[in-house]
């Protein structure tokens, strides 16, 4: 009984503010890589924020405070039901061409990850969808490597490997990754978003039309 309850408590794998610090690194280096792959990595796209993952109150409380000694809290809204915190840093922080001014701390929902701590980057792009379909056409216009990976209402067939400088392992790199669209919007805003998401292992590279401040101040209107 002990430690079936012990299995089932996330409390046992909070996360603290020095931790965070200390695995920045090893995140940085597979954002960088998942971004190589996908064709990102030189096309000048803005970061607008980092977010983090935790599987306790307990822990999101904790990193609230820390967070609170070297920024300040821009946004307390409830998306999908729980709430989620936006910190803007006192100084950003730097990912590889990137300088990250925001943190994106969302509390606890059911779902309890392998893991906590950073988890993913969005990128924002030149862009006016307002669904997935048209910023995953805009998002294709912009890298055609990505017509591997995404949909596209122009191609009749696969593009070759060849046109889009794959070798078999840039390929097995490219199935390895995992997509998901979504339109996440907080109980106030009133600014459409659409996101789409590409996850490799445990980071996650998300690219939407609107930075974080744009939404946070379509929350106002």
């Amino acid at each position: 009984m002990s430690s079936s309850n012990e299995a089932a408590t996330p409390q046992s794998t909070s996360i603290s503010y020095e931790q965070l610090t200390q695995s920045w690194p090893a995140f940085e280096a597979q954002i960088l890589a998942l971004l190589e792959t996908l064709g990102l990595a030189d096309k000048a796209l803005v970061c607008d924020h980092v977010a983090l993952r935790v599987n306790s109150i307990a822990s999101a409380d904790a990193l609230r405070d820390a967070f609170s000694h070297v920024g300040k809290i821009i946004s307390d809204n409830i998306i999908n039901g729980r709430t989620i915190l936006i910190i803007e840093l006192d100084t950003p922080l730097t990912l590889g061409q990137f300088s990250i001014a925001c943190v994106e701390l969302p509390y606890p929902s059911d779902k309890v990850y392998p893991q906590e701590g950073w988890e993913h980057i969005e990128l924002v792009i030149d862009s006016k969808a307002k669904d997935c379909d048209t910023l995953s056409r805009d998002l294709l216009a912009l890298c055609p490597k990505l017509s591997a990976l995404l949909p596209s209402e122009q191609a009749s067939e696969p593009v070759p490997s060849s046109s889009l400088g794959l070798n078999s392992q840039g390929i097995a790199s490219l199935a390895e990754i995992k997509i998901k669209m979504s339109s996440p919007k907080g109980d106030k805003e009133r600014l459409a978003n659409p996101t789409i998401a590409f996850k490799r292992d445990d980071v996650c590279i998300k690219v939407h039309p609107h930075g974080i401040k744009t939404v946070i101040a379509s929350e106002q209107t």
